[in-house]
């Protein structure tokens, strides 16, 4: 399988030479390498089975992980992604009627990081995944959790325009593009105007993500791709980065200005003044 990883380093190197007496060069160059590129990801997309997983297929995997989670789980991973959570969870609870959706909770590895918000709903496509995360909570607060089964990726029984904040690890690496795109599509209509999306991916740039995709782990995907199917669904791009290979993540909004957090993200000097404070992916929210 070839990788793009190269090329793309290739391609960044060269468009840093920009404004240099070889501009023609570039611009030669930088076309055959775009070419390359998408021939790339398009040849291992071919490549890769691009099928969706069976039901029974997640309960194993959940199993597997589950029986393993002293050794498969990174405990600084999940600090990181906690850290990240909480910045959006800044008065949810306390105005009483802002609400939080977590996809694929599985047996509850991040649930109940979603406090701050006054209602907590879970989808899956387990069914006895609900007891498991009730487990995790006092039956006290059992009330404000709210557990519905989907079969792919329908979410009819949440209220539209309910959830300020909608997030999800360790499953749409499993879908593929196709089912991401719709996925998106029918979470918009539960977000609130203004409210933002964490969702966890592959970006099969990287080695690890591309390892995981050919051995038909996860589905092909890339972090241009799934950009695209963001923009398409109708949301904005607020920042994609990650925490490490294998730890991708983006950070998308609803159109509109009915939730009361606003996240920022950071920027280092540095990207400031080498891209006067315009980049694709994530730019300064004033």
């Amino acid at each position: 399988m070839l990788s793009i990883q190269e090329i793309h380093l290739m391609l960044k190197t060269l468009k840093k030479l920009k404004g240099h007496d070889f501009d023609k060069f570039i611009d030669e160059y930088t076309k055959i390498l775009d070419d390359l590129a998408r021939e790339v990801d398009l040849y291992n997309s071919q490549q890769i089975d691009q099928l969706d997983k069976p039901k029974d297929w997640y309960l194993k995997d959940l199993n597997w992980k589950h029986e393993r989670r002293a050794s498969v789980y990174d405990p600084l991973l999940d600090k990181l992604i906690e850290s990240k959570i909480f910045q959006f969870g800044k008065m949810g609870k306390s105005s009483g009627m802002y609400n939080s959706l977590e996809i694929g909770p599985g047996f509850g590895r991040y649930s109940r990081m979603f406090l701050a918000w006054r209602l907590n709903f879970y989808v899956d496509l387990l069914p006895m995944c609900e007891s498991k995360i009730k487990k995790l909570f006092n039956p006290k607060q059992h009330k404000y959790i709210k557990f519905y089964t989907t079969e792919k990726t329908e979410c009819p029984h949440i209220p539209t325009n309910s959830c300020a904040f909608v997030f999800s690890w360790d499953t749409f690496p499993f879908f593929t593009q196709k089912h991401i795109k719709q996925y998106l599509k029918d979470i918009f209509r539960v977000v609130l105007p203004g409210g933002y999306c964490l969702i966890h991916y592959a970006d099969c740039h990287y080695e690890k993500d591309l390892h995981e995709a050919q051995r038909g782990y996860w589905n092909f995907n890339t972090k241009d791709i799934m950009a695209e199917i963001i923009e398409t669904t109708g949301y904005k791009i607020i920042e994609m980065d990650q925490f490490r290979p294998g730890a991708n993540y983006c950070i998308f909004q609803k159109p509109g200005n009915l939730n009361p957090v606003l996240y920022k993200t950071i920027i280092p000097p540095s990207d400031v003044l080498r891209h006067g404070n315009e980049k694709r992916y994530g730019s300064k929210k004033k």
